[in-house]
């Protein structure tokens, strides 16, 4: 059995975001001492690392909470988690291409600034009208 801090140490979690993965229903309640302190077990462990490292790769709460669903039934066909897994792997694909087309644009302003004064600065134009930009990324 852990305690709180204790789990908090050996995961590299916070207490306050165990907490909350309680709250959200991502960790299950865990027992409770005499002195009414959290105790968890290895099982809340295993769940914490899983939930962590799902976290690190980007999954949102809500594709976690269907994972740690999905994961539960370990007799289940897993194409429910491959298709999961792929819509999230297109989403960072999708994403890294929008950060590739931002870098080549901004690539592009710090290529086009000479130097001298801001008044003359290619990339204080370019950032006045979003016209002048070639890649079409959109407004924030």
């Amino acid at each position: 059995m852990f305690s709180i801090g204790d789990l908090a140490r050996d995961t590299g979690c916070k207490a306050e975001t165990i907490r909350y993965y309680e709250q959200i229903g991502l960790m299950p309640e865990p027992a409770r001492s005499a002195g009414n302190q959290r105790r968890y077990t290895q099982r809340h462990r295993d769940r914490l690392h899983f939930i962590r490292h799902a976290r690190s790769l980007g999954f949102t709460i809500d594709d976690i909470r269907e994972l740690l669903s999905l994961s539960d039934d370990e007799h289940r066909d897993c194409s429910a988690v491959d298709a999961l897994a792929r819509r999230h792997r297109d989403a960072v694909t999708a994403r890294i291409e929008s950060l590739m087309t931002l870098r080549r644009e901004l690539d592009r302003m710090i290529g086009e600034c000479g130097g001298g004064e801001v008044g003359q600065c290619r990339i204080i134009e370019v950032l006045r009208d979003h016209r002048l930009c070639e890649s079409g990324h959109p407004l924030a």
